[in-house]
């Protein structure tokens, strides 16, 4: 239980770090990343699988390019559906959605999840 509540800080970390680096995304505080953190979790366990069956021809047609757009759609939802986080547009959406793919890794990467995962296998 404790590493679910550290995935969920790191993810939270991750969405307010991400705000201030893209222009076009805003965070009102660190109460709304906690929240943007938790819809984020759900849109990507129940949302985005939906999108990447949906849309299986096209990615494959774009040879996985368009994952970048599900990623966006699935960060402006999230910018949607939680109050206090903005995403201003398309393309501050698909920045922030390379951004906060890149600034997650690095902090599961300094948190050493990615590390204990593998051991696991």
């Amino acid at each position: 239980m404790p590493q679910f509540f550290i995935t969920w800080l790191a993810t939270a970390a991750s969405l307010f770090i991400t705000a201030i680096v893209v222009p076009g995304l805003a965070i009102a505080g660190a109460p709304t990343a906690l929240l943007g953190a938790a819809v984020l979790g759900f849109v990507n366990a129940i949302v985005k699988p939906l999108l990447i069956v949906l849309t299986l021809p096209l990615t494959i047609l774009t040879l996985g390019l368009f994952l970048l757009v599900i990623n966006a759609i699935a960060l402006g939802l999230v910018g949607y559906l939680t109050p206090g986080l903005t995403v201003g547009g398309f393309f501050p959406a698909i920045i922030g959605s390379i951004v906060l793919t890149a600034v997650s890794s690095l902090i599961n990467q300094l948190l050493g999840q990615d590390s204990e995962e593998q051991q696991l296998q």
